[in-house]
């Protein structure tokens, strides 16, 4: 047979595959664990469940609607003025309050700068939360207080120090874990392939905790990885795994699986809460630049906090005095929130040239005397 011949002949079973694969059903939903449907109905998954109390089940709604109460407040206070920026966790209230509530309290977290529901889990104060973003402070929370380390802004670089953290952890003997919260965004950062390298080769106690939350800013997900990016733990030497993000349940659940395969001495675990940014990536972007209104739309039927309203409502745990009692309680917190904020003294002028070095340095006592006479300037000019 000719070479010609034969590949005529294997023409015919390549293009059968071809259609073989075309008809292949494709799912436009990501395989993921969900212990409770969009609509409010519990169903059971074979490797994560969970059985809580009514009381349990009203502790984690109070939580996502007080959270995202909070966060409201705080976009309303940049849009006056009163913040430089806020960073919003609209629809992302599942992941950090059933991740956040997975917790034990000698446990470590290393949040990003969108971790407020996990920030209220481990008891920070949310007005300490508002320091950094009205410029007063930097950070505003003494971190050990709370294992809650201080927001990072620099993008996927606390997953370092989460690793580092956890390295040590194992070499004190400890059994605690430590969690480290990055974006989808972050995932393509050096610095988180680092850490999974070193947390796999010492096997270190750390869950790395990925809200997909389908936008890097103006980056749509599928621009950043060819594969869902709960696999990429695979080619480091650990597991990986994708949960419904807007699942309180699910996130619960298997963010306490990994803690606790974490506390056994079995090293890393990928957690992806496959979820959505409902708001702009901060209140200084715009998101009817670059996605669609008919895409919120979709999410908003997922809404974390609604499904779980619908379970409570329908299972008879939660009644109209509960809800209308909660509605209390956050218009007492937000009014709390924006008191201690307008209340903040603003800073030193001066304070930004402190402890920029320890011994002091000539460049920068020419800025002090610079922005000293900059600001004398004006006040000439009022005479």
């Amino acid at each position: 047979m000719t070479v010609e011949s034969t590949a005529a002949a294997r023409k015919p079973r390549r293009a059968s595959k071809r259609a073989s694969a075309a008809k292949k059903p494709q799912s436009s939903e990501p395989q993921l664990v969900q212990l409770l449907t969009p609509e409010g109905e519990r169903v059971q998954h074979p490797e994560y469940d969970i059985d809580l109390t009514a009381d349990e089940l009203r502790a984690l709604y109070r939580d996502m609607v007080l959270t995202r109460r909070f966060d409201a407040e705080a976009t309303a206070l940049q849009r006056q003025g009163e913040l430089g920026l806020w960073a919003s966790l609209l629809g992302q209230e599942a992941a950090q309050i059933g991740s956040g509530r997975a917790l034990r309290d000698d446990d470590y977290v290393f949040p990003t700068y969108r971790e407020h529901g996990v920030a209220w889990c481990r008891g920070v104060d949310p007005t300490n939360l508002l320091g950094m973003f009205r410029g007063v402070n930097h950070g505003g929370w003494d971190p050990t207080t709370n294992n809650f380390h201080l927001y990072t802004i620099v993008i996927g670089s606390q997953t370092l120090h989460a690793t580092g953290y956890a390295m040590g952890v194992a070499k004190d003997g400890a059994d605690s874990a430590v969690i480290a919260y990055f974006g989808d965004g972050a995932s393509s950062q050096g610095d988180v392939a680092e850490s999974f390298t070193f947390s796999a080769v010492y096997n270190a106690p750390v869950v790395f905790f990925c809200q997909n939350n389908q936008w890097a800013i103006s980056e749509p997900t599928e621009k950043q990885t060819r594969v869902p990016l709960y696999q990429r733990a695979q080619g480091y030497g650990f597991p990986g795994v994708r949960v419904d993000g807007n699942d309180v349940l699910a996130c619960l659940a298997v963010t306490r699986s990994a803690l606790e395969r974490a506390r056994r001495g079995e090293g890393p675990t990928l957690v992806e809460a496959f979820t959505y940014r409902m708001g702009a990536h901060t209140t200084s972007d715009d998101p009817s630049k670059y996605r669609h209104d008919d895409e919120r739309a979709a999410w908003e039927a997922k809404d974390p906090i609604l499904r779980l309203r619908t379970y409570l409502e329908a299972q008879g745990h939660a009644d109209e005095a509960f809800f209308s009692s909660l509605d209390e309680e956050s218009d007492t917190l937000a009014k709390r929130v924006r008191e201690a904020v307008r209340a903040m003294p603003d800073p030193e002028d001066m304070a930004m040239f402190e402890h920029v070095y320890a011994d002091g340095h000539t460049l920068v006592d020419e800025e002090r005397a610079q922005f000293a006479a900059y600001q004398a300037s004006f006040a000439e000019e009022g005479k």
